[in-house]
């Protein structure tokens, strides 16, 4: 893992971050010689569904659920 001062970072940002996607190599920022932060290359996540087989099917989703209950059908 490779590792650069702050400084040279600020001065090469554009350039470090299109070799950081196109290698996919991390790099550590140091400030004084000590880590302050790191540079990954991003991964997407798998698509993810949270509701899928959430809803089940219960019926005519036209008529009222309650229509006894409705005075204006009466």
């Amino acid at each position: 893992m490779e590792s650069m001062s702050a400084s040279k970072f600020k001065a090469t940002c554009l350039a470090v971050l299109e070799e950081v996607a196109r290698q996919k190599t991390r790099i550590i920022i140091t400030k004084r010689g000590k880590p302050i932060a790191e540079v990954i290359p991003y991964e997407p996540e798998a698509e993810q569904m949270p509701l899928k087989d959430a809803i089940t099917f219960m019926g005519d989703l036209i008529s009222p659920v309650a229509g006894d209950d409705w005075e204006t059908l009466k």
